[in-house]
């Protein structure tokens, strides 16, 4: 099972999609805990900030930020990952989600532009997928929901799959077989 760490990474403090970002992280803390994941955000500004903001988030948002904050003020962790373009103003990085499993392997980079509010639900169906296909041979195939069908691996013969996956397989083509989620 994937655990390890949704980092979501903010240019500065105090900007207007990102205070919605955070609250909303602040709200699905559970879902990520439920996962096993931790989730962490990180800024190119400094603790000082990050309190003030944190009190505008709770404020503006209803909720309480309950994770811890990266005060990256040498951009360092930002420079790292490549969140800062180059020529570009620094405060209007890139807004980036990392998916990283206990392995240190990076498993989701997800970038989004600075006008455009990141999708968690869409986050946490990633984080659902990666758990199930970690642990069965099995893909989840487009618009995926936690217990829909899935899509059997193509290197499981199709004999070998109807035996693995009791509930059924269905062969759509020979390379497009489906069976109901192994673990529902």
């Amino acid at each position: 099972m994937i655990t390890g760490s949704c980092s979501f990474l903010y240019p500065a403090d105090y900007t207007p999609v990102c205070t919605t970002e955070l609250g909303e992280v602040a709200k699905l803390k559970g879902d990520f805990a439920a996962r096993n994941a931790k989730v962490i955000a990180l800024s190119v500004d400094g603790p000082e900030s990050h309190q003030g903001w944190i009190g505008d988030i709770n404020e503006t948002q209803n909720t309480t930020v309950n994770y811890p904050i990266i005060a990256d003020q040498d951009q360092s962790v930002a420079n790292l990952y490549g969140m800062i373009h180059p020529n570009a103003n620094a405060k209007v990085t890139v807004r980036t989600v990392f998916v990283i499993d206990p392995n240190r392997k990076l498993r989701l980079t997800i970038t989004y532009p600075p006008s455009t509010g990141r999708n968690f639900q869409e986050i946490l169906r990633v984080l659902d997928s990666l758990q199930l296909t970690d642990n069965y041979s099995v893909a989840t195939p487009v618009n995926w929901q936690d217990g829909e069908d899935v899509v059997v691996s193509p290197a499981i013969p199709t004999e070998a799959a109807r035996e693995k996956f009791p509930k059924g397989v269905t062969e759509i083509k020979p390379y497009l077989r489906m069976t109901p989620q192994p673990n529902k």
